[in-house]
């Protein structure tokens, strides 16, 4: 790390752990201030049939790729070896020819074990070296944003029934003593 510039220390390594603690303190702050905006309740952004394939196929492809990105950049290359998992099954963005787990992986790692080698992420492509920083700015954002449902909601979730969306317009209630709307004089009472 003697080597780095200030400015690959700041992204390389102050990101990061800003990020981090915006993260945690930005939950806190959210759940102290703002719980009953802390929900996993749909913004219905789709129509109601698009919605019902594209909402579990969405997080389903969220858990897979969060599922890629643990086991490619957090689990050592020497742990997946020893376990059978070959290289080949690390699919890479540009094929063969770049192993991201030799140096994107142990920065990583090295952020969490406080020795983080920013010459490895800076030698890394630009592709990763972009993916990594706007990954700390998705983790700062994180508690300020709907993406905070991701604690709200239980497992069971995943499983649950379909939801009937209903239109948000509020229908008048019927008349008492009436079966539906009939007019009547203004100033009448009921």
């Amino acid at each position: 790390m003697s080597h780095s510039s200030a400015w690959q220390i700041s992204v390389w390594v102050a990101l990061p752990y800003l990020a981090l603690g915006i993260f945690v303190v930005g939950h806190v702050w959210r759940w102290r201030y703002d719980q009953f905006g802390w929900t996993s309740r749909s913004t219905q952004l789709q129509e109601r049939k698009l919605l019902k394939w594209g909402s579990p196929i969405f997080h389903y492809g969220t858990f897979a790729a969060i599922a890629g990105h643990v086991i490619g950049v957090l689990i050592p290359e020497r742990w997946t070896r020893a376990i059978g998992i070959p290289e080949s099954a690390y699919i890479n963005l540009f094929g063969p020819g770049y192993d991201y787990r030799t140096t994107v992986a142990p920065w990583f790692r090295g952020l969490f074990s406080g020795s983080p080698d920013v010459s490895a992420i800076t030698g890394a492509p630009i592709v990763y070296q972009v993916h990594a920083a706007s990954a700390w700015l998705i983790w700062a954002l994180w508690p300020f944003s709907r993406l905070v449902h991701a604690w709200s909601a239980p497992l069971w979730y995943l499983w649950r029934p379909y939801i009937v969306y209903r239109s948000r317009r509020a229908a008048r209630p019927a008349e008492p003593g009436t079966s539906g709307r009939r007019w009547r004089r203004i100033g009448v009472p009921y």
